[in-house]
């Protein structure tokens, strides 16, 4: 039997499929729209290039790692329907939060716009990018004891809220400030899953660091603080995720359950037990046992070992054409 090729190891390893491949050249469409719709903008950028230094040192490299890394980061594990809902989340999300900060002065695009419509698709490419790299975390997250994630949990949303208060000041009276702290306080105080919503928090705050230091180093938008970045916008991009993930999740569990109502009680009561057919090991690792595989245990009222002969017993074949 011949080895699989190189390339289907390191696909598989990565775990490229058709859908990976899918989403970036949407990407990459979305990258060109943006470039002929807000053409003068690009045309400028191109025109600050001095044919008198060399290109190498012109050359902006941390937003092309940024953006190689959200590119490979978006391709691993790629599910149409489920990207297809964390991208309507982070377009709507992103739109939100970039009006409350442009409206209240908290931060200021160079463009002057209040919000600019140009980075409202950088929102759901990171929310992508993020939604991957939790899942790098999350199996680590879930070896956490429960005592531990509690106090961790607490301690990280509680620097959080504190770092917000005092960011907000010159804001604290405008009514989407006060939208937006109440729906942090929502978010912190009814924590659901503690253990992913870390993992979420810091794979957000992670990738925040490096957008907001390009960001605020290029001039391309600058807080009323000055600083480049402010601690409190890097973990803002923790909070956000955990948002965007909540708010995902809900509309996931809503639409199930409208769909649910939509079918014959039959059909529910025969989905109900087929969704636990197959339970997952983690996020992106494959069942422990093949839906085949376990509809036959299940039709056999489930293995049962005999601990003298160390067969299984089957005590009922008459469903199977056996």
């Amino acid at each position: 039997m011949s080895a699989p090729s190189p390339s289907l190891v390191w696909h598989a390893r990565l775990g490229w499929t058709r859908a990976s491949y899918l989403l970036v050249s949407l990407l990459f469409a979305s990258i060109v729209v943006i470039g002929i719709v807000w053409w003068p903008l690009l045309d400028d950028y191109v025109g600050s290039f001095d044919p008198r230094v060399a290109w190498w040192r012109q050359v902006d490299w941390l937003l092309l790692g940024v953006f190689g890394l959200m590119t490979v980061l978006i391709m691993a594990r790629a599910d149409v329907k489920r990207d297809l809902r964390t991208v309507a989340v982070g377009l709507m999300g992103g739109l939100v939060i970039e009006s409350w900060g442009t409206q209240t002065g908290l931060w200021t695009y160079y463009t002057l716009e209040r919000p600019p419509l140009w980075i409202i698709p950088a929102w759901p490419i990171a929310s992508l990018a993020i939604d991957r790299l939790t899942g790098f975390l999350a199996p680590a997250a879930t070896r956490v004891p429960r005592r531990t994630t509690g106090a961790v949990y607490a301690a990280t949303f509680g620097v959080f809220a504190v770092l917000m208060l005092d960011f907000i000041r010159p804001a604290i009276g405008m009514s989407l400030t006060v939208t937006a702290m109440l729906l942090c306080a929502f978010l912190i105080a009814t924590p659901v899953q503690p253990r992913v919503a870390l993992a979420t928090f810091a794979a957000g705050a992670a990738l925040g660091y490096f957008l907001e230091l390009w960001g605020t180093t290029r001039g391309c938008w600058i807080y009323y603080t000055f600083e480049t970045p402010p601690l409190f916008a890097v973990l803002a991009h923790g909070m956000a995720a955990v948002a965007f993930w909540r708010t995902g999740d809900a509309l996931s569990r809503m639409a199930g359950k409208v769909a649910g109502r939509g079918r014959p009680r039959g059909a529910r009561s025969k989905s109900a037990s087929q969704s636990h057919e197959a339970p997952s090991s983690g996020w992106g690792c494959p069942p422990m046992l093949s839906p085949a595989l376990h509809r036959l245990t299940l039709n056999l009222g489930g293995p049962r070992m005999s601990a003298a002969r160390g067969d299984i017993r089957r005590p009922a074949l008459s469903g199977l054409g056996l």
